[in-house]
């Protein structure tokens, strides 16, 4: 099972993933985490991550798809994965089918966690992360979201949406039974 999650920052991605992952036996890849990872260990794609994270702004497409090639296809040979923060662009999602395709690893199904903006910004306020974390730098990055991110939503064949605005178990149970409507027309088995 391959699953890609789509959401704003703040709509729960990272926790229905982790949840999807311990389900069904398959990794959580975040792209976001390994982000982190590499900006904590200060290496030198972390300190030019950290350029762009801190305005709010994408990483560059090159830089995240390099980073994630190798989880990933690790992760189908142990029996599948649920990624979480990528793609975030039109463009992120062109670049990374050609490649995941090519290797045989491309995503099932996607699922959009959709939550209401205000509800959006009250979660990234209460759960702060570091400085980065202000309001205007919030409001920038859900206004990147809704630029960059949203037309990923526009002609994907095996998406569906679910109300992320519930409580976390409800948003799991509603995700999992999706999935196995969508597994009754595929050849998952789950």
């Amino acid at each position: 099972m391959r699953l890609l999650l789509i959401g704003a920052p703040g709509a729960g991605k990272g926790t229905q993933a982790e949840r999807l992952a311990e389900r069904f036996g398959i990794a959580h890849i975040s792209s976001g985490d390994l982000l982190r990872q590499h900006v904590r260990e200060q290496t030198s794609i972390g300190r030019t991550i950290k350029s762009y994270v801190d305005k709010g702004d994408l990483v560059p497409d090159a830089v995240v798809l390099d980073m994630l090639r190798k989880p990933v296809v690790a992760a189908v040979e142990a029996g599948g994965y649920v990624l979480d923060g990528f793609p975030r662009t039109v463009e992120q999602a062109e670049a990374s089918f050609a490649v995941a395709q090519a290797l045989g690893v491309e995503v099932q199904a996607a699922i959009h966690l959709d939550v209401p903006r205000e509800e959006l910004v009250r979660r990234l306020l209460a759960r702060r992360r570091g400085s980065e974390d202000t309001e205007a730098v919030i409001e920038h990055r859900l206004e990147v979201y809704l630029e960059k991110t949203v037309p990923l939503l526009a002609g994907r064949e095996l998406m569906f949406a679910v109300d992320g605005a519930q409580p976390p178990d409800a948003v799991h149970e509603e995700i999992v039974a999706r999935l196995r409507k969508l597994a009754a027309f595929t050849a998952w088995d789950i």
